[in-house]
């Protein structure tokens, strides 16, 4: 009874101490990959990456050294523990970030949101409280050098860091990074409805691949945003067409000179 409660003990501090490192990366050894599960050898434990928290574009051998984060600790009614590991989440690019970039780690420049597409796209939205301080310029790098050893590890995947703005039409802007935004209009302030305006050539930018710039967007700033064209928005009175007014002003006082003309030689 002694011996069986001291392994119960054993177990619940295994568990105890494994929880605590819940959402915290981690650096193992794939030790063998069954039914598209891999197993990574972490010391003095094993790890399960299962199918779905693997990213589709990475390709995987026994005896690789990999970077995970622990995003779940099971524990069975035996007793057993169970670490589950991810390398698609938002949260294991965040802490990529905090290992590579200081003024993040010492939170000088704080993370407001990730969003991610993994294989695709993150979107990262940054700030600072110091004015002096250029929060997207201190995680993207001279000539890109930090931004690149992330993009790096995560085996080319795209990532946007941009600037986080109190300002709901700012931040919808810099979330269709990389699409140039024309004009921003918030549709219903209240259900979180906004258009973005953009030329024809940025429509596809905007969008993105499969609707995922967009759908990124959407979630990293809480908005429901529509894209439509210059043409488009015109057509609905979004936009108001200027060539358009200034053809019609032309007629206006074309045909004031007109009537002048004619008033004028009905004086004489």
């Amino acid at each position: 009874i002694i011996v069986q409660k001291l392994k119960e003990i054993q177990k619940n501090t295994v568990y105890s101490d494994l929880k605590s490192k819940q959402g915290e990366l981690i650096i193992g050894y794939i030790q063998r990959i069954r039914n598209d599960t891999i197993y990574l050898d972490l010391g003095n434990y094993e790890g399960i990456l299962p199918k779905k928290n693997q990213a589709n574009h990475e390709n995987y051998h026994v005896g690789e050294r990999l970077k995970t984060i622990v995003s779940e600790v099971k524990q069975t009614k035996q007793g057993n523990v169970s670490v589950i590991l991810s390398r698609t989440s938002a949260d294991f690019v965040k802490k990529l970030i905090e290992l590579e970039i200081p003024e993040i780690y010492d939170k000088t420049v704080q993370i407001f949101k990730a969003v991610r597409e993994a294989g695709y796209r993150t979107k990262i939205a940054v700030y600072s409280s110091k004015d002096e301080i250029d929060p997207v310029g201190a995680c993207v790098g001279q000539k890109g050098a930090r931004i690149q050893n992330i993009i790096k590890e995560l085996e080319g995947e795209k990532i946007d860091v941009l600037n986080y703005s109190s300002d709901p039409k700012e931040f919808i802007e810099n979330a269709l990074t990389p699409a140039q935004v024309e004009k921003i209009v918030i549709t219903n302030e209240i259900e979180k409805k906004a258009l973005a305006i953009v030329n024809e050539d940025q429509l596809s930018f905007a969008i993105g691949k499969r609707g995922l710039n967009i759908k990124l967007a959407n979630k990293l700033t809480d908005w429901e945003i529509d894209i439509k064209t210059m043409s488009q928005a015109m057509e609905l009175g979004f936009v108001e067409d200027h060539r358009e007014q200034a053809e019609l002003l032309f007629k206006d006082q074309e045909t004031n000179e007109i009537n002048d003309l004619e008033i004028n030689d009905d004086i004489k």
